[in-house]
């Protein structure tokens, strides 16, 4: 079920629902970079994370993510958005890349401003050397298999305009926690491939 083939057929058989934008709404991609893990199996892909630089004003400072950002008026659609943003951000050139299909758009709950983020699912081969641009710290190749069995659900204690409170997310190696909107990406993904997967709520 999480080889490329299988997450290609599934995407292939759903349409992500559609949004409402207002001249108001900002938009914004990120790119879901899958791979076959080299010298692995074909079962065991793997998925791309980056880490946000940490900076001052950022609502995503530090975070663990997928590569994107917001849509520009050169760009000639949202998928276009992921392909340039993860270009700029990591100097990975997706633009030839099989785009597997589109995951349901998130509105992130850290912004106030009404925004919408539409995540596409890329698959590419090899272990291709990284550039980080300014705004990203670090990007990390993990399996998917233990995310979508729930080994690696963890809870950290964030701090919160009360004080602090518990998120769930993933525990990756090297101790990276993946939360929030991110988290809630990666659980529509495996809800959209493996329809008995239960999401446990941020």
């Amino acid at each position: 079920m999480l080889d490329l083939a299988s997450i290609r057929r599934r995407l292939d058989e759903t349409r992500p629902a559609a949004f409402t934008t207002t001249e108001h709404t900002r938009q914004a991609a990120v790119a879901v970079v899958l791979r076959e893990p080299p010298g692995g199996s074909s079962a065991d892909a793997e998925v791309l994370f980056i880490q946000r630089a940490k900076r001052p004003g950022d609502p995503w400072s530090g975070h663990m993510a997928f590569p994107g950002g917001h849509l520009d008026p050169t760009d000639a659609d949202l998928c276009a958005a992921a392909v340039r943003e993860t270009q700029e951000e990591i100097g990975l050139d997706i633009s030839a890349a099989p785009v597997l299909g589109q995951l349901e758009p998130q509105r992130p709950q850290a912004v106030r401003r009404d925004m919408v983020v539409a995540p596409f699912v890329f698959a590419i081969e090899g272990d291709p050397a990284f550039a980080l641009n300014y705004e990203v710290a670090e990007a990390v190749w993990t399996p998917l298999a233990p995310m979508h069995r729930g080994d690696n659900h963890d809870v950290e204690r964030r701090p919160v305009a009360t004080g602090a409170m518990g998120f769930n997310g993933f525990r990756l190696a090297g101790g990276h926690f993946v939360w929030g909107m991110t988290y809630r990406m990666v659980q529509t993904f495996f809800a959209t491939i493996d329809s008995d997967y239960q999401p446990v709520p941020e």
